[in-house]
């Protein structure tokens, strides 16, 4: 039980589990090593959709050698039957000798009664290895049980001075191709990208994953998300028109016509109508909870600067992800964020910086909320 060694075992196990993000809501990304005598037996992750869950992956690449085994997880073992059997039960049978859980399981329906079961049936376990690591990398799943919203990473790329487009308009590009190729990856690890609808009238986006190999054939990538509150999104859009490929769901405010309402589901959009906030614009807290209670964990918003004012505003942005291009566009130019009204520097929202990645010519800034 050396814990420099458990440590290193918890870590293979997360960067398995990293591999689920963006594709296995409204389950958790799960990863486990089964090892013994020092050697890894079994790995698995969670699967696409949610299922298989990561300890049955594992433990079939194990077969026999599982029994007397130690299993590293880094979320505690579901207890429960959903659409698949409880894991503990599958780690119980398999004969693993020992778990190691990074951190419990928030559901109702777990938290600590998994780790109980797996006691019950003489198996030892060790808590809290890695813990911090890993309730970063399930923050979504966290929020989404402890609050009723996801996670929300909000998605900037401008220029020095905070600056996304010029006066007239042009934006592309800001960013260089290597920025461009990371804030793919970044979409890809969401369950959701989210727009305003002046953004997604103006830039026509697929917001699609463009990398190749990068969303699997089980999952069709992010779910789109336009903030419409008078249904504005021109029914020939490209989100519009390829709905039926990659989900499309669009906020918007009780009253619209029922008819054009009508139009948007027949070309397989998804409207989920919430109250205005006090701006006269879909209330996003209700929004994210909408979108919430459909499993989704973790949303990418990617603007433009009405959308990004509005979530910071509303205490809403958890993350944010800041591509930072090596150029000046000048006071005419939009700005990244909208308004914000301050009343004083107090009111101001304050993120702590977590990195800085040269990404190409620019920069990636990462920040999570001060709290």
């Amino acid at each position: 039980m050396d814990p420099g060694e458990d440590l290193a075992w918890m870590r293979a196990a997360l960067a398995l589990a990293q591999r689920g993000l963006g594709n296995v809501w409204p389950n958790p990304a799960v990863g486990c090593v089964i090892v013994r005598d020092g050697v890894a037996v079994g790995r698995g992750w969670t699967q696409p959709g949610g299922r298989p869950h990561a300890e049955t992956e594992a433990l079939a690449r194990a077969g026999a050698a599982a029994r007397g085994a130690t299993a590293y997880v880094s979320l505690e073992p579901c207890c429960h039957w959903g659409r698949t059997p409880p894991c503990t039960d599958a780690l119980i049978a398999a004969g693993i000798a020992r778990a190691v859980i990074a951190t419990r399981d928030p559901d109702p329906r777990v938290n600590g009664e998994g780790v109980a079961r797996l006691r019950a049936a003489g198996i030892a376990v060790t808590e809290g290895v890695a813990e911090a690591e890993a309730a970063e990398l399930n923050a979504g799943f966290i929020a989404r049980i402890r609050s009723g919203r996801p996670l929300v990473t909000l998605k900037l790329a401008a220029t020095l001075d905070g600056r996304i487009a010029t006066a007239s308009g042009e934006s592309r590009w800001i960013t260089g191709e290597a920025a461009r190729r990371a804030a793919h990856l970044l979409r890809a690890s969401h369950d959701a990208v989210l727009v305003g609808a002046g953004t997604a009238a103006t830039d026509d986006p697929a917001l699609t994953v463009r990398l190749p190999g990068v969303v699997p054939a089980a999952r069709p990538g992010p779910v789109r998300v336009v903030a419409d509150g008078r249904l504005r999104l021109p029914l020939t859009s490209v989100l519009v028109a390829t709905a039926w490929q990659t989900p499309t769901w669009i906020l918007t405010l009780p009253g619209n016509d029922r008819a054009r309402i009508g139009a948007f589901a027949d070309a397989g959009c998804t409207v989920m109508e919430v109250r205005a906030d006090a701006t006269g614009q879909p209330d996003l807290a209700e929004g994210l909870r909408a979108l919430g209670s459909r499993g989704i964990t973790r949303v990418l918003a990617e603007g433009g600067g009405t959308l990004a004012a509005a979530l910071l505003g509303a205490g809403l942005v958890d993350r944010l992800a800041w591509f930072a291009a090596p150029g000046l566009i000048g006071s005419d130019g939009a700005p990244a964020v909208g308004a914000l009204a301050l009343a004083g520097l107090d009111a101001m929202p304050r993120f702590r910086r977590t990195g800085i990645t040269p990404v190409g010519e620019d920069l990636l800034l990462t920040f999570t909320r001060a709290e």
